[in-house]
């Protein structure tokens, strides 16, 4: 194949990548989850910065 052909892609090939592509985000939001909960002191300061900067650009 030349470099300047363009391939086309399959339905079963643009499937398949959406089936990766669910399966990598629903391990990438139990991964986060999992974290989440073994670190419990990491998310408490992440909400403690969050609520911060919610304060810091409050508008009155």
């Amino acid at each position: 194949m030349a470099p300047d052909e363009v391939r086309e892609i399959t339905p079963e090939e643009v499937r398949e990548r959406l089936r990766r592509r669910a399966i990598f985000l629903r391990e990438l939001a139990e991964a986060r989850e999992l974290r989440r909960r073994v670190t419990p002191h990491r998310s408490r300061r992440a909400r403690i910065h969050a609520a911060l900067r919610r304060r810091t650009f409050r508008i009155n």
